[in-house]
């Protein structure tokens, strides 16, 4: 059976790498029908989980090119969000998960008042809101994967709601030293769990046939969740908190990682599930 993996984000274009796997769509900034993405970060993060590389031979894949694509828009043209839109489309992935068969859900977003750069969403000074949103579509059988922010490598730098003990939150790396956000929490849980690469990540942007460059933990956050849906399409039954074990189980220690359980390696996920 196919899998879906929900982007919360600025929307989705119509790429041709995605030839016919946006199984839907819900926009809770413009309220429109329609299919569009103002600001081309959606559609990157898309592209790294499920392209196809139709438009670049081959060249620049997803991570689960087979994946299907459900796009919930809750960031403007910005790339900045409420926290009321987040919620409202939290419920909406719930309440539609069977139909769509939604087992991922990728935020590449955190919280304004901790992050510096990228996607950003108001909470002010509470962020309860923001992650019992998240925790809500975990405990709907959803495994949910968030990125730490890009305001690291000092502790107690990962946004909300990567700060959730619940769901999954992943750091970035590139070929110097580690750059995003990492724990501890406040409730002393390491953060993030697992690390990938995040930068200069090439994928879809939202021209046709178009590939563009971004780097940060909002790209190394749809790595993780290609990663889990090939395992959940080899083994449907797992449940998130299993799946989150896999991962541990899975993860490849190294030096300079030992601010979580380490780096993303998808062949020994895979070979575990």
């Amino acid at each position: 059976m196919y899998v879906s993996v929900a982007v919360m984000d600025t929307g989705i274009f119509r790429h041709m790498d995605f030839d016919t796997r946006i199984a839907g769509f819900a926009d809770f900034v413009g309220r429109k029908k329609y299919l569009y993405d103002d600001n081309g970060h959606g559609t990157h993060v898309a592209g790294i989980i499920a392209g196809s590389g139709k438009g670049s031979n081959g060249k620049y894949r997803g991570i689960a090119p087979d994946t299907f694509l459900v796009s919930v828009k809750v960031l403007d043209k910005s790339g900045n969000g409420k926290i009321e839109n987040v919620v409202e489309a939290a419920g909406w992935i719930i309440e539609n998960k069977s139909a769509m068969n939604i087992r991922v859900v990728n935020i590449s977003f955190g919280t304004r008042a901790k992050m510096e750069n990228g996607p950003a969403i108001e909470t002010g000074e509470d962020d309860y809101a923001l992650i019992m949103a998240v925790e809500k579509m975990w405990d709907s059988g959803i495994v949910v994967v968030a990125a730490a922010g890009n305001n690291g490598p000092g502790n107690t730098s990962v946004t909300a709601p990567g700060i959730s003990k619940k769901i999954i939150t992943v750091g970035a790396f590139d070929d110097k030293n580690f750059f995003s956000g990492r724990g501890p929490t406040r409730e002393c849980i390491v953060k993030p769990e697992v690390v990938v690469t995040g930068s200069n990540i090439i994928a879809c942007n939202n021209r046709q046939g178009r590939y563009s460059s971004k780097s940060g933990t909002s790209m190394a956050t749809p790595v993780v969740c290609g990663a889990l849906a090939l395992a959940l399409q080899k083994n449907p039954k797992l449940r998130p908190e299993e799946l989150k074990l896999k991962l541990y189980e899975s993860a490849r220690k190294e030096t300079g990682m030992s601010m979580a359980w380490g780096v993303l390696d998808v062949d020994n996920l895979l070979a575990l599930v």
